[in-house]
């Protein structure tokens, strides 16, 4: 997959192209269906297939305050579009100038005279350029102009739910992660590097890795089973996130403790899927029955990864080829 960012984005780089756009943030299930779809109408045009999307979020920029919390860091995005075997991976750095361009300009100057679009593939609610000004009647408006056709795509869902960004960001805050992975079409990842803690879990009999996570979008506290990469390699683990509450309240932290597994973590980088909640965060009035709780969520762990999905376990530590910045 191309990667255009920058300056180059404004060249003339195709004569043709079939386009969508989109934030797609976290790449979930409706998203996938429009990507799919674009690859099919490339396909059928004999057109390069064209994804253009905006880094950093627009709200970012122009709403911080109810900006949303993201789902995937930009290079898992870049990674999960590349999945789908696009041709070329349009970033627009989103500044303050940008955002002032009108939706009318947008198209005539990037998507028609920059990325050669000659079919373009939208969501059925998307919005674009300057106050979201520019919709499906804009374009509908410009196409004889510019000499493009225009397709947009009914809602993706299942038995009468549609899905959404908004709704994972809900389920994964909730903690409800197995209903997320249902709608993401894989377990919600959190990547990080190992850092030093509190080295509670050692002092346990269960030495945890403690993350700084990349990501925005943290589950709710409690416990999880969970699939772990270090570095290629897969592992069963056991996550917990919150303030450890039993050993004295502590700042909230991501612990995860790999089953069968030694070696030295530090400095590492983990990616945990999360595939299940087993319990929230509790207070347990000493340290032994927290070590037979923390014993109990063990097996649980291994009974319920025992049953795991591994289509749905993805990762997503390396991106595709090329700098997404």
């Amino acid at each position: 997959m191309r990667i255009l960012t920058g300056t180059e984005i404004f060249n003339k780089n195709f004569v043709d192209s079939v386009v969508t756009i989109g934030n797609f943030d976290g790449v979930h299930r409706g998203h996938v269906a429009l990507l799919r779809h674009l690859k099919q109408q490339s396909a059928r045009l004999a057109l390069p297939s064209v994804v253009v999307t905006f880094e950093p979020h627009p709200l970012a920029l122009l709403t911080p305050e109810i900006s949303p919390t993201l789902i995937t860091t930009f290079e898992q995005k870049c990674a999960l579009i590349g999945e789908q075997g696009v041709d070329c991976l349009v970033v627009i750095g989103f500044t303050q100038a940008f955002s002032m361009l009108s939706a009318e300009a947008f198209v005539r100057d990037v998507l028609c005279h920059s990325l050669g679009m000659r079919h373009i593939i939208i969501g059925h609610d998307y919005a674009f350029g300057r106050d979201r000004q520019g919709n499906y009647e804009t374009l509908a408006r410009m196409m004889g102009e510019c000499r493009f056709t225009l397709e947009e795509l009914d809602p993706v869902g299942t038995d009468g739910l549609v899905f959404s960004s908004s709704l994972v960001r809900r389920l994964v805050t909730e903690g409800d992660v197995s209903a997320a992975a249902r709608i993401l079409g894989r377990y919600h990842v959190v990547a990080g590097h190992v850092v030093h803690g509190r080295q509670v879990g050692r002092e346990l009999g269960f030495p945890t890795a403690n993350v700084a996570p990349q990501n925005e979008l943290i589950p709710h506290d409690g416990v999880y089973a969970v699939m772990v990469a270090v570095e290629g390699e897969l592992y069963q683990g056991a996550c917990n996130i919150g303030t450890n509450p039993t050993l004295g309240q502590g700042e909230r932290s991501i612990e995860v403790f790999l089953l069968d597994f030694s070696g030295q973590l530090y400095d590492r980088e983990l990616s945990i899927c999360f595939v299940q909640r087993l319990r929230g965060e509790r207070k347990f009035p000493d340290a032994q029955t927290l070590i037979r709780a923390i014993r109990q969520d063990v097996q649980t762990t291994r009974d319920v990864l025992a049953a795991v999905d591994r289509a749905l376990v993805k990762p997503l530590r390396t991106p595709v080829a090329g700098s997404c910045r």
